[in-house]
């Protein structure tokens, strides 16, 4: 690239803040129909899409990347179909821009209300996954915005070339090709440049690991969507259901490991902790999962390790499972309290009173009642495709799809008002 990044970043900040404008103002049936032509593209060129897509495949074997890196890669032509029907699913989603709720009359005469509207630009930065192009691109044009993707060096093909399709399809129905830019040198520094473009980009959506969402916190000059840890707790009441308890842990930790919503530590009632968990854990070294428990859990259960400090604040992504036995239900908060990341929180329990409390009291994005932490997706919530999970508390917090892609502003509706 002949052009400094800083430079080069520069004009894509200028473009996308362009398109922002003519995006925020198109109309759903455009969006649409720009996300269906864009679905049409990426399955006609499938065959394309998927020859890039080998060309980051092959240099990941050379440079030595594991498994499961390889496959979060890999483009097949089962996963150019979910693309595209991810992107029909978001078109028949309700479009959330200009819709104004709230609106009432005050004493003067005039009517308030609120109106919602795009972000603006979004910058969005990602590893691996190829499909977070489409999704993210997808997301952020139904939600009115224009959107600037970086994503991983590992999928430079395969990002460009789904890119392309985005912009063909955009150009289709009439709207900006500027509204989808993809960063497209693999150079570490565009990050940097991209976190200080704080006059071009709105909120920087960060996807990928620890180490990259933890370097984004500490440069960005931008607001962030973000989540860090998904240190996800399930406290069975010894008012549980027993049979319910099992199901839902088990699935909690052992559906997939290497997800945020995956169960990390398991609080369990003293009351019900001697005749559930030996079971329990049966179960779970039976599908392979190391236990660490606290000095009582060791007590009840047989190779478990010791249960560290550390434990208590550490996301695995493994099959490695935390247990605690406590006392109560206000025991259970108050760990959670001290250790959530403040991801998503489960309770077992068939007491109304206590459920509600630990609803009403569990200061995370996502609180459940007899159901899986694995639930807190934007997906299984209705939400269609989700962008990230936020843990913030503004502007928007757990799963954020195409509303938490939109802001609200006040509208005040008058026929001549004046203030008295």
């Amino acid at each position: 690239m002949t052009e400094s990044i800083q430079t080069y970043l520069e004009t894509i900040g200028h473009n996308a803040r362009a398109a922002a404008r003519q995006i925020s103002r198109a109309e759903t049936a455009a969006k649409n129909q720009a996300l269906l032509a864009i679905a049409a593209t990426l399955e006609a060129e499938a065959a394309f899409l998927i020859a890039e897509n080998q060309k980051d495949l092959e240099a990941g074997r050379q440079s030595g990347l594991d498994s499961a890196m390889l496959d979060r890669l890999d483009i097949n032509a089962k996963r150019v179909k979910t693309m595209a029907d991810g992107l029909r699913e978001i078109a028949a989603l309700p479009d959330p821009v200009g819709e104004i709720t709230g609106l009432t009359y005050r004493p003067s005469g005039i009517q308030v209300g609120k109106m919602r509207v795009p972000l603006g630009v979004i910058g969005i930065i990602y590893e691996s996954r190829p499909n977070v192009t489409a999704d993210a691109a997808a997301l952020c044009l139904k939600s009115g915005n224009a959107c600037i993707l970086r994503g991983g060096s590992e999928a430079i093909h395969s990002n460009k070339a789904i890119a392309a399709c985005i912009r063909q399809g955009l150009e289709t129905a009439g709207l900006p090709a500027d509204a989808v830019q993809l960063i497209e040198t693999t150079d570490r520094a565009a990050v940097g440049a991209m976190l200080r473009l704080e006059h071009a980009i709105d909120v920087i959506v960060p996807r990928g690991g620890k180490g990259l969402i933890q370097r984004i916190m500490e440069e960005s000059r931008i607001p962030i969507l973000k989540h860090l840890d998904g240190i996800c707790h399930v406290y069975i009441d010894d008012r549980c259901d027993p049979d319910k308890a099992i199901r839902i842990t088990l699935n909690a930790k052992t559906q997939r490991y290497g997800v945020c919503n995956a169960l990390e530590t398991l609080l369990i009632a003293e009351g019900v902790a001697p005749t559930l968990l030996p079971a329990l854990a049966a179960q779970l070294r039976g599908k392979g999962v190391e236990l660490r428990g606290c000095p009582r859990t060791r007590e009840l259960v047989e190779h478990c390790v010791p249960a560290t400090e550390e434990d208590w604040d550490t996301e695995y992504l493994a099959p490695i499972l935390s247990i605690r036995v406590v006392a109560d239900l206000d025991q259970a908060m108050d760990h959670i309290a001290r250790h959530s990341s403040k991801h998503t929180e489960a309770i077992v329990t068939e007491d109304y009173g206590r459920a509600r409390r630990f609803l009403r009291e569990v200061d995370s994005s996502s609180v459940m009642v007899n159901a899986s932490t694995r639930f807190a997706d934007g997906f299984e919530y209705g939400l269609g495709a989700e962008i990230g999970i936020s843990t913030d508390k503004l502007h928007a917090r757990g799963p954020v799809g195409l509303e938490g892609l939109t802001t609200l502003k006040f509208v005040v509706l008058g026929d001549g008002h004046v203030r008295a």
